[in-house]
């Protein structure tokens, strides 16, 4: 899909599809969100746990892969960093959300 060639936001929403799913509930929406959260962090979770597996066989001499070791750990650096960078920005939009005078 290219971007530049979008007229208007409807026909960017229109695209992307999602006309075509039924509106949710803002309890739906919550849920729906929550899932993926839990999810996401779930995996984060899961390369820490691999990283930090891979470094202890490392350092035991059981696996001799240095660089595959390198680059599980820097994968699992990578998402820890951008997932917290996630958060930071949903801490920051709800407290916008709650400055906002209504």
């Amino acid at each position: 899909m290219e971007l530049n060639r979008i007229s208007s936001p409807f026909m960017l929403h229109n695209q992307l599809g999602v006309q075509n799913q039924p509106m949710k509930t803002p309890a739906e929406a919550g849920g729906t969100f929550k899932a993926a959260l839990t999810e996401a962090v779930q995996e984060v979770n899961e390369l820490q746990n691999v990283s930090a597996m891979k470094t202890e066989q490392l350092a035991r001499g059981e696996i001799d892969n240095l660089h595959d070791v390198m680059i599980t750990g820097q994968k699992a650096s990578v998402a820890l960093q951008a997932t917290v960078e996630i958060r930071n920005k949903v801490i920051e939009s709800y407290q916008e959300i709650m400055r906002m005078q209504v």
